[in-house]
């Protein structure tokens, strides 16, 4: 099982698939979210949205402005602005 993920931006979904890890920064500092994370909610800062994926992939993620919700083994990214970074 795997953590389903999904990162949008007021302009358009940025990405959306399964991760064994995903951190993120928020206004609490950093968190990593994995299988099985209690629920949070909070207030998404500027910064990088870091995520592997099962096979070790990584993507990152610029993000601000938004909020990261975590609820069973979905998490759910939603930035006033997000784009990839090569």
């Amino acid at each position: 099982m795997a953590l389903n993920v999904t990162l949008v931006s007021a302009e358009a979904e940025v990405w959306t698939g399964e991760a064994s890890l995903v951190v993120a920064k928020t206004t609490e500092g950093e968190i990593g979210f994995m299988q099985g994370h209690e629920p949070v909610l909070s207030i998404l800062s500027q910064g990088q949205v870091r995520i592997t994926q099962a096979d070790g992939t990584k993507i990152v993620a610029d993000a601000r402005d938004g909020f990261v919700s975590m609820e069973g083994d979905v998490l759910t990214i939603v930035a006033g602005h997000a784009q990839l970074v090569d």
